[in-house]
């Protein structure tokens, strides 16, 4: 049998500590772009592009108190026009206990028609998805600052490991399906999975900049593309798109 799901991948040591960075090169040099409200089937047990859901189907869970924090400034900048339950969310809250995969409690976003409360719906005329993204879009900021973490990171992983002597392996990788634990596997549709999704002309690493920065550095980010662009180097396509026949 022949390997499944191939990927190359980037390492080199941090200059600054005691850490190695590996980059998982073949999706970060894919064509890969979010098609939400362009083909997005959602994340439910069955196909509802109709309902323009995206991955908002089950709420956020903040990772620490910071992105909790970060979310409450950024609802006090919304607008009832920008919100659709702005006034549920003010009248009973947007946060709410749940359970991680660990079963530790954690915060969650709370959940309004079957939808994380920050999804406005389709018809609505502030304008569907996310009303943080719209309302940071409308203020000329980045939604990744007005977001929960999870929200502007995926489908882009970085996860931390280390060993009995303290070194420090972070690897900035797709984020797939058993990231969401035992739900991902019910998922219908994900859109790493999926090769309408990528078809972006740029690659992840130039559109996902400012996400990527965010997670690893500048100076990473910089030491990062230097490889990526290095010459006489054929990137292995992404295994979406060779089962694809692509």
């Amino acid at each position: 049998m022949p390997a499944q799901d191939v990927h190359e991948w980037i390492s080199f040591e941090d200059p600054e500590e005691q850490r190695t960075w590996v980059f998982d090169a073949t999706f970060l040099h894919s064509g890969y772009h979010c098609i939400y409200g362009a083909g997005c089937q959602g994340v439910l047990d069955a196909p509802a592009p109709e309902l323009e859901q995206g991955c908002c189907s089950y709420g956020a869970h903040f990772v620490d108190e910071a992105d909790v924090a970060g979310v409450v400034k950024a609802f006090v900048r919304l607008r009832p026009d920008q919100m659709q339950f702005h006034a549920r969310a003010r009248r009973g809250g947007f946060l709410r206990p749940g359970d991680g995969d660990d079963g530790a409690p954690v915060t969650v976003t709370r959940m309004v028609d079957a939808a994380c409360i920050f999804l406005n719906r389709p018809g609505f005329a502030g304008g569907t998805g996310c009303a943080l993204h719209v309302a940071a879009l409308e203020a000329g900021e980045r939604p990744l600052d007005w977001k929960p973490d999870v929200c502007w990171q995926v489908p882009i992983r970085l996860e931390h490991s280390t060993d009995e002597h303290g070194h420090v392996t972070s690897r900035l990788r797709e984020w797939k399906r058993r990231d969401w634990g035992d739900g991902g596997a019910d998922f219908h549709w994900w859109c790493t999975e999926a090769p309408e999704a990528f078809t972006a002309e740029e690659p992840v690493y130039r559109t996902s900049r400012d996400e990527i920065i965010e997670l690893v550095g500048a100076a990473i980010y910089a030491m990062l593309v230097e490889q990526l662009e290095r010459e006489r180097w054929t990137p292995l396509p992404h295994p979406t798109l060779r089962r694809g026949g692509r």
